[in-house]
């Protein structure tokens, strides 16, 4: 396999594989469909409503070659995505362990998204902050490790209060956590993390959470605690961002390694 060049280059190694939603049995009101429509407006992903006769009610159901991957309930999309707004994770009103990701975003891997934040869209690059936050719950759960994160501005660790506290915690049970951005902002003396500044494009134009557990890319397969995992995002044009996620050990330990080698 070649040396990747770049992020972007990552971009090109995922299968982008043509997945879909289903909504079974839809009984919720159309504002509530309209919730998930909106979460992934303009996305490679289609969304359909079926009836299915002597099935639940509202369960939602990622689809690939006419293979049901994953199932949640519109419930629980309603409260772990589609009813929530960044600013409650920035302010630290939504703890760690309490953010979960249900089973049919999970089963978004390696799909390309491409994102508009506020206020282009009020919901689009919501997904890719609760992914953000799961890998870190990740990296909190396993309690070792190498985490990278990227932030663009470190000022925002400064200004966002749930994200200090969570970089934070994670530093302190043990992690070995990586922090990079353009240095407008000296968080050496309060933050148990290492930091990395620049003014190239990878510091002020890329979003990146990156997991990788010890133990190598064999690490962690079984689904549990150290997962390897990686959020990798690039702002091409402003406020729109190309990215995708993966858990794939043999990719996540190469993005790190990009990373570790390259910014």
């Amino acid at each position: 396999m070649t040396r990747p060049e770049s992020l972007r280059a990552f971009f090109e190694e995922i299968e982008a594989p043509d997945r879909s939603l289903v909504v079974l049995n839809r009984s919720s009101p159309d504002p509530v469909r309209g919730l998930l429509d909106s979460l992934l407006e303009g996305q490679p992903v289609s969304i359909r409503d079926v009836e299915v006769p002597d099935g639940d009610a509202d369960v939602v159901a990622l689809i690939e070659g006419g293979e049901v991957l994953a199932q949640s309930t519109l419930d629980e999309l309603l409260e772990s995505v589609l009813l929530i707004n960044s600013d409650l994770y920035k302010s630290g009103a939504i703890d760690l362990e309490e953010v979960e990701l249900p089973d049919v975003l999970r089963g978004l891997d390696e799909v390309p998204f491409r994102v508009r934040g506020y206020p282009q869209s009020n919901k689009e690059k919501l997904l890719l902050i609760v992914i953000s936050r799961v890998i870190e719950r990740i990296a909190n759960e396993t309690g070792e490790g190498t985490l990278r994160s990227s932030f663009q501005r470190l000022s925002r660790l400064r200004d966002e209060r749930g994200t200090y506290e969570v970089y934070e915690s994670i530093g302190r049970i043990g992690v070995d956590v990586h922090v990079y951005g353009v240095d407008d902002a000296d968080l050496s003396e309060t933050l148990p993390v290492t930091i990395h500044t620049g003014s190239s494009y990878p510091y002020h134009r890329s979003w990146f959470v990156v997991f990788t557990p010890p133990g190598g890319a064999d690490a962690g397969t079984d689904g549990g605690n150290g997962d390897h995992a990686a959020l990798v995002a690039l702002e091409d044009e402003p406020n729109v961002w190309d990215g995708f996620w993966t858990f794939q050990p043999d990719l996540v330990s190469r993005i790190d390694r990009y990373i570790a080698d390259h910014v």
